[in-house]
């Protein structure tokens, strides 16, 4: 494949998984509120953009993410968010797009680091530590810019940890058992039509 093609290839799986992005932002599928938080699927698209489309992919998608999550923070305010958000809505934009931005980052580099020797692990692990990024850098973000604002943190602090610990786990599994089998069978597919 010459590199006319593959840069087609790259614009036209940034734009798919963009526009999964956006649906699953502008709808309730994407970030389903659970008060007194919400769980996120919106890294789904944007970790697979990032292992399968490389580093430039991914922070476009992250980018998309983190805007539609700003959109989100000012029109659908969280019981977490509001406080945050009367105090400082430019901490609001820098935690929602942030945080963001750091998903693609750090799943692309776990893939990277493992997939040359374990391919199927890779799969598994980048998607984890993905969605761990989003969920960890989201919520401490949260905090310090609670404790900075100097809005009372002990409340959220412990709202924060519990929804970090439950949501958090759960959007990893999920994260791992819906983009492990994507990455791998594309992977193959590529593979085979080389």
């Amino acid at each position: 494949m010459n590199q006319d093609s593959k840069k087609i290839r790259s614009i036209a799986a940034a734009g798919m998984l963009a526009a999964v992005t956006l649906v699953l932002g502008l709808t309730n599928i994407g970030i389903i509120p659970i008060p007194p938080a919400n769980v996120t699927t919106m890294h789904i698209p944007v970790i697979i953009g990032a292992i399968l489309c490389g580093p430039k992919v991914g922070l476009f998608l992250g980018a998309v993410f983190g805007l539609t999550s700003v959109w989100k923070a000012f029109t659908a305010t969280s019981s977490l968010v509001a406080p945050l958000l009367a105090a400082s809505p430019v901490l609001v934009i820098v935690m929602s797009l942030g945080s963001r931005l750091l998903v693609p980052v750090v799943a692309g580099a776990v893939y990277r680091g493992i997939a040359k020797r374990k391919s199927t692990l890779a799969a598994i692990l980048a998607p984890i530590a993905g969605s761990l990024t989003n969920t960890v850098c989201y919520l401490g973000s949260m905090l310090l810019f609670y404790i900075i604002s100097g809005i009372d943190a002990s409340a959220v602090l412990a709202i924060v940890a519990g929804v970090g610990a439950l949501n958090g786990s759960c959007e990893a599994v999920a994260a791992a058992l819906i983009c492990g089998p994507i990455i791998l069978a594309l992977r193959r597919q590529k593979s085979e039509t080389k």
